[in-house]
């Protein structure tokens, strides 16, 4: 999950991987597979920048649990 802030300044967390698409209007539109959308402060380049961390993350946790030490 990547957090967020919305235009009233109230920080949320939000589940990337139900994003359908980002609009860019003055704020940034976030409209989720559902149709509900968020509009929010961060820019589109934030937000993809937070989802790539978020999953670099992930992936590097994946990576320090599947590694073996077969010595």
């Amino acid at each position: 999950m990547i957090q967020l802030t919305k235009r009233n300044g109230e920080r949320f967390l939000l589940n990337h991987n139900q994003i359908q698409c980002i609009e860019m209007i003055p704020e940034s539109k976030i409209v989720m597979m559902n149709r509900d959308y968020f509009i929010v402060r961060d820019t589109p380049d934030q937000i993809i920048r937070k989802i790539t961390e978020y999953n670099a993350k992930v992936q590097d946790v994946h990576r320090q649990l599947t590694i073996v030490d077969r010595r």
